[in-house]
């Protein structure tokens, strides 16, 4: 007997057919998917399990996988706007040392990947100053998260060093080696904020460990200038020099490359994570998204955080990924929504070395499952699923989500955790930030 039925679905594997089961049926056993099924062909009766749940002709899909994220930069959500990166970095960071312990981190892990899950991403790849915090945070939601150690040059969060980050990366590389839900990470900030020597060592560890490695990378042209200013390069000719481009290593943003530097992330198969909301409001530029697919760089998707692109929104980020590319190009067909609803699932899979169990409804892998409401005004007629889920849909019509096969989202409702009494500390926290920057 399976543990759970789920019936009367249209099911969307973002399996690499892309293939779309009407009338569909999935059961789950041991947090693993035993069989994908339409009634059409198969009795939904000659199936048994200890729990039924009817998906009522919703489409039922893989949870979507955030490749890039900050989540507890959401206790700053608002608070510096209309600032290029570099400038609104240095606000960023006052506001980050005046209020983040381990603590307020924390609080703020929990309410950013709260945003996620409830929005349908049951995967996040999330770089911060206490990666401990925001992996117990991840923990106690119920959802999966890749993190680690994060490397830092300038005096940052907590009066760490050079050292202390090397231990700590150790430590949290150590600590979850054998953790289901933690992929373990090392993260340093970027190449003009930590030296190509210290860059080294964060890879090495990296290395050792068999773990990803990920860090910003060629955000803006301010940040082209200063590498190249400071070491004659580019940045991705720069990462290329020191031996930091390669299969586990996820690049964000990538929005200014030349055709050199798409060829260099090509070549070593380095995975790219695209986040046009928070590019698009800091006016940090569009990615060549058209030029890096047709290189055959394996690209994904992120939010950034929540004091950059204001929200956590993956469907948000697929529309602006999917709509950039064919305006900038004046292309209708230079991307397709096949290919951008793989980016924000099983190419995150890939980029996160976990293609095996998530990313895709298939047998044999974990039941990282999310439902879409499309019983709706916006949803009917529903000719197509997959555009519908790149132009139509949106993170309010996801009612609920597994992972592992556990309903960690139930009716719109978190179930593991009092997320109302979240939103109270972070109310009572709100004053002492918004003073950080008076």
């Amino acid at each position: 007997m399976d543990d759970i039925l789920i019936k009367d679905a249209l099911i969307v594997t973002c399996d690499p057919a892309h293939a779309i089961i009407k009338n569909g049926l999935i059961t789950v056993s041991d947090g693993r998917i035993t069989a994908l099924e339409s009634s059409d062909t198969v009795s939904v009766d000659s199936f048994r399990a200890k729990k039924t749940i009817s998906a009522n002709g919703n489409i039922v899909m893989p949870g979507l996988i955030n490749m890039h994220c900050h989540a507890a930069d959401s206790l700053f959500r608002g608070l510096v706007e209309n600032l290029p990166l570099e400038e609104w970095l240095g606000r960023v960071w006052i506001a980050e040392k005046a209020i983040l312990t381990p603590e307020t981190t924390y609080l703020g892990s929990i309410l950013g990947l709260a945003e996620n899950l409830l929005s349908g991403a049951t995967t996040v790849m999330d770089m911060f100053w206490y990666p401990e915090e925001t992996a117990n945070a991840a923990k106690k939601l119920g959802m999966r998260i890749s993190t680690g150690g994060i490397f830092f040059d300038l005096p940052g969060i907590g009066g760490r060093c050079h050292e202390d980050y090397i231990s700590e990366a150790h430590q949290f590389s150590q600590n979850h080696e054998a953790d289901e839900n933690v992929i373990p990470a090392i993260l340093p900030h970027g190449s003009y904020t930590v030296s190509p020597e210290n860059l080294t060592d964060a890879k090495r560890i990296a290395d050792e460990y068999g773990i990803l490695f990920c860090t910003h990378a060629a955000e803006t042209k301010a940040e082209q200038n200063d590498i190249k200013a400071r070491y004659n390069n580019s940045v991705i000719r720069h990462l290329n020099e020191h031996k930091l481009l390669g299969e586990n290593v996820v690049l964000a943003h990538c929005v200014h490359l030349d055709e050199k530097e798409i060829s260099l992330i090509a070549k070593s198969k380095t995975n790219v994570v695209l986040n046009p909301m928070s590019n698009l409001k800091l006016g940090s530029g569009i990615a060549p998204v058209k030029e890096m697919k047709r290189a055959g760089i394996n690209l994904t998707i992120g939010t950034d955080g929540a004091i950059s692109g204001n929200d956590l929104d993956m469907w948000l980020a697929m529309r602006l990924t999917c709509g950039l590319a064919k305006g900038l190009n004046m292309e209708a067909d230079a991307l397709t929504a096949e290919q951008v609803l793989h980016m924000a699932t099983i190419n995150g899979a890939k980029a996160l070395g976990k293609s095996e169990l998530i990313g895709s409804l298939e047998i044999g892998k974990c039941a990282d499952i999310i439902m879409v409401d499309v019983n709706n005004s916006h949803s009917i007629p529903l000719f197509d699923p997959i555009t519908h889920l790149v132009f139509g849909a949106g993170r309010s019509d996801i009612t609920d989500v597994f992972v592992s096969g556990k309903h960690i989202v139930k009716n719109k409702k978190i179930t593991g955790i009092d997320i109302e009494k979240i939103y109270d500390e972070v109310r009572e926290l709100a004053p002492q930030i918004k003073a950080s920057l008076e």
